[in-house]
């Protein structure tokens, strides 16, 4: 025999051994280890849903659609006193209305800026 054909034996040998090995590792580590084939089916799972959401509408948002225009029809309104007989109010707007009990200020600034207990607030 040649040097060259047992230079090629033993390549072919170590290949088979490294390919034996490798399944043996694997089929070794499955045997200890059972509750990975569980693992392994929850995230082919995960991924395989997010890969379907993803696949549709990769980048944009799920829904831009306005509900209803923001200052003319949608303005929240109340019933005075929580009574439902009485006629729903427009609600005041958060912008506008500052409440600030207990504060000392001179008389013109307090007028302006206070509206605790005024008819509306």
């Amino acid at each position: 025999m040649s040097a060259q054909a047992a230079g090629k034996v033993a390549a072919q040998a170590a290949k088979g051994a490294a390919r034996a090995a490798d399944g043996h590792v694997l089929n070794k580590g499955a045997k200890r280890d059972p509750e990975l084939y569980i693992l392994f089916g929850i995230m082919a799972g995960a991924f395989g849903l997010s890969g379907y959401y993803l696949g549709g509408k990769p980048t944009s948002a799920t829904s831009e659609a306005k509900a209803m225009p923001p200052d003319r029809i949608s303005k929240y309104q109340y019933h005075p006193a929580g009574d439902p007989r009485n006629p729903p109010k427009d609600a005041p707007s958060a912008l506008h209305s500052v409440i600030v009990p207990n504060v000392n200020l001179p008389k013109e600034l307090h007028e302006k800026y206070n509206k605790w207990g005024k008819d509306g607030y």
